[in-house]
């Protein structure tokens, strides 16, 4: 390679330091930058952690079977007139536990009622208590335990007795306790059970995950350059603490809808005339051997919705955990 003529303004080069140091022919020519056609062209930026999940996701059959699932799941929530035209609360006697018709593609139940018409508006109450509840043991949890791994100390040793003594209360029986002298026909009372008792989980793994982000170096520059904590935790240890929440919060969204249907099925959860597949499953149950219909329609809707829910979960979790690549 010809050696390039001494440039003046190529010959000074930074220290890092603030500083400039001269430099010879030679040595400047060996600054200079590479140009697209020595270095195959421009560099792609590195992809993040959320990017990378991204891709792995939109390739993973799994997800997009349980997204695709979850979708029409949502919709008909939203919009159950769009597949079903009838009223899931007219009844009629005289059709009682008949099988499927004309119209009536899944029979009817022990009251007269429209299976098809119960399942497709069952779903609104599942989904909905399924993700607010998510919602808010999601949030409260993550405050509470991102707080207590953060900062630490006395708070932290409170925090972890609290979540013991929530841990020792048996789901379902203390559902039978709390919601049995509750009168209210909506979703509110189940939903705040549900985040009562379902927020130390994520508190204990949003806990353990600040605790692991906190000590990487990158935080700890960010501490010796004077951040504030707030700072630390809003843009240097929540987006890199977050991922194991999602995952823990995607697949329980699956049990708290099963834990609504147990509980509606037992009594103490909605009760009619809230429409509801623990409701439809609790009345056809006496008649399963006379119409088996009744009770294996919203039976299946619930086990195909939880696990939807979980398939989602797994796949977000083989996505966003690095071991697992």
């Amino acid at each position: 390679m010809p050696e390039q003529p001494y440039e003046p303004e190529r010959a000074v080069a930074g220290t890092g330091m603030g500083g400039q140091m001269d430099l010879g022919a030679s040595e400047a020519a060996t600054l200079t930058p590479a140009g697209p056609e020595e270095t195959g062209g421009p560099r792609e930026r590195p992809r993040s952690l959320w990017s990378d999940a991204w891709h792995d996701l939109r390739r993973n059959p799994v997800f997009l079977i349980s997204a695709l699932v979850i979708l029409f799941l949502l919709v008909i929530s939203l919009w159950p007139s769009l597949i079903a035209s009838g009223n899931p609360l007219q009844c009629d006697l005289a059709r009682a536990q008949d099988g499927p018709g004309p119209g009536h593609p899944f029979g009817y139940d022990g009251q007269g009622c429209d299976v098809y018409t119960r399942t497709v508006y069952g779903a609104r109450t599942s989904v909905a208590v399924g993700v607010l509840s998510t919602l808010g043991v999601a949030v409260l949890g993550s405050v509470l335990g991102g707080l207590a791994g953060f900062f630490g100390g006395f708070w932290d040793s409170v925090l972890s007795r609290i979540t013991d003594v929530f841990f020792a209360i048996p789901v379902v029986l203390g559902g039978l306790v709390l919601l049995s002298v509750i009168t209210s026909n909506t979703v509110w009372p189940v939903i705040g059970f549900i985040v009562l008792l379902g927020w130390p989980q994520i508190s204990r793994i949003a806990r353990g995950s600040v605790i692991t982000a906190k000590q990487h170096d990158y935080v700890q520059a960010a501490r010796a350059l004077g951040a504030s904590n707030s700072r630390l935790l809003l843009r240097h240890i929540t987006p890199n603490a977050v991922a194991p929440v999602i995952v823990v919060a995607t697949i329980a969204l699956g049990t708290y809808i099963s834990l609504e249907a147990t509980l509606s099925f037992l009594g103490v959860g909605l009760k009619p005339p809230s429409v509801s597949w623990g409701i439809d499953i609790s009345a056809a149950a006496p008649y399963i051997r006379n119409a088996p219909h009744a009770l294996l329609w919203p039976s299946g809707a619930l086990a195909i919705t939880v696990l939807a829910f979980i398939m989602l979960g797994d796949a977000v979790r083989d996505a966003l955990d690095p071991k697992l690549r």
